[in-house]
């Protein structure tokens, strides 16, 4: 069990993956910054696919860097700093294709 979400584009392509233990809290603050809480089964995603807008990327985006991209890094474990990596990505790449696109599906498997 895990937390695998994945962002695909229209044609049904993945284009952002981030992975996460059933163990591993950093997985909501992914859930989080999508406002996706519901899409959350505790040990792995619901299974469920949800479309996000432009403006709900960029709004997750935005919230990544006020919250995480504050230079800070010496005091944070390389255990976060990784997954705030894998979140970063994906959010990036989850919104340059909802700018191409008009929008991005995400799984939360």
């Amino acid at each position: 069990m895990g937390h695998d979400i994945s962002g695909y584009n229209k044609a049904g392509e993945a284009i952002a993956y981030a992975r996460f233990s059933m163990g591993n809290y950093n997985a909501t603050i992914l859930y989080s910054l999508l406002d996706a809480n519901d899409f959350n089964a505790g040990v792995s995603g619901s299974g469920n696919i949800s479309t996000f807008s432009i403006q709900q990327m960029e709004k997750a985006l935005n919230d990544y860097k006020q919250l995480y991209d504050n230079g800070n890094s010496l005091s944070e474990s390389d255990f976060l700093m990784s997954d705030l990596k894998q979140i970063l990505d994906f959010l990036q790449n989850c919104l340059e294709i909802a700018n191409k696109e008009g929008s991005v599906k995400v799984f939360f498997g």
